[in-house]
């Protein structure tokens, strides 16, 4: 009979663990990205740049975002180009018409090319740190994000003015919660007064990776003049996120949920380097 319980018990948790791990497919959504960029040449090999972006989103109806970045590059070797920045992330609500909580975003990036006639390919690795501001719920997601990005990309540089690319792009989230225990905070079972199972759940860490984002990118750049130029480019993001909703003490995790979808980006870039 202590077996049938203890088992009965065992089945209960199970299935509501696997409740609790849902997936989401969501609708696709198609945005625009708009951006100008300062880049001053300081030495040979040595740039300072800046830029604005503007982001629209719900398929071009709602501003979502502006982006100012600030940065540094130098060309530490003929194939090696090594870069920091900072950028100041500016989300907006379009229910409460008003800027949310501000994030804050540092960046080391490591770009390597090879040149092979008239074509160049690359490999871009990126880590970045982005730190969440205001109230948050820290059982959700932590409060500075750690993320690695790797580009691999294809330009022809045989026209004057015209450069066709193409490029793939992996984003890995590092430090994502790792949930040992999931299931509803109010469901627990005992056998003769014995605790199968605390009425609640816990994070052990958070060294949790995966690949959340997978990019593509098609587009080409338009040299205007030797210092100016436009960059048109088509993004398609594959998104996979892992979400958690928990209550603010942390007592109950209301779902575990893997979130799929594509989102579409219409960029248009411009570049003054002086």
């Amino acid at each position: 009979m202590k077996k049938r319980t203890l088992l009965t018990a065992m089945l209960v948790l199970t299935m509501a663990a696997v409740q609790a791990q849902t997936t989401e497919v969501l609708d696709n959504e198609y945005g625009a990205r708009l951006s100008l960029q300062a880049d001053k040449k300081l030495a040979k090999g040595l740039h300072i740049f800046a830029e604005e972006e503007i982001r629209l989103d719900d398929n071009f109806s709602s501003f979502n975002r502006l982006h100012t970045t600030v940065g540094i590059t130098y060309k530490a070797l003929p194939w090696l180009k090594v870069g920091m920045g900072y950028a100041l992330i500016n989300p907006y609500s379009s229910a409460n018409k008003a800027f949310k909580s501000a994030r804050h975003r540092l960046m080391l990036d490591a770009t390597a090319q090879y040149q092979w006639g008239h074509w160049q390919f690359g490999l871009k690795e990126r880590l970045q740190a982005t730190y969440r501001s205001g109230d948050m719920n820290t059982y959700q997601a932590p409060r500075t994000a750690m993320a690695l990005k790797s580009r691999i990309s294809v330009k022809y540089q045989g026209w004057r003015r015209i450069v066709p690319f193409a490029a793939f792009e992996l984003r890995n989230t590092l430090n994502a919660p790792v949930v040992d225990a999931f299931y509803d905070g109010s469901l627990y079972t005992t056998v003769d007064g014995y605790e199968i199972a605390e009425a609640g759940w816990f994070i052990s860490g958070w060294n949790g990776t995966y690949v959340n984002r997978r990019r593509v990118a098609l587009g080409t750049t338009y040299k205007i003049t030797r210092g100016n130029s436009l960059r048109f480019q088509l993004l398609a993001d594959c998104i996979s996120d892992k979400e958690i909703d928990a209550n603010a003490a942390g007592t109950k995790l209301k779902s575990y949920t893997l979130r799929k979808g594509f989102v579409g980006w219409a960029c248009v870039d411009y570049t003054f380097s002086f």
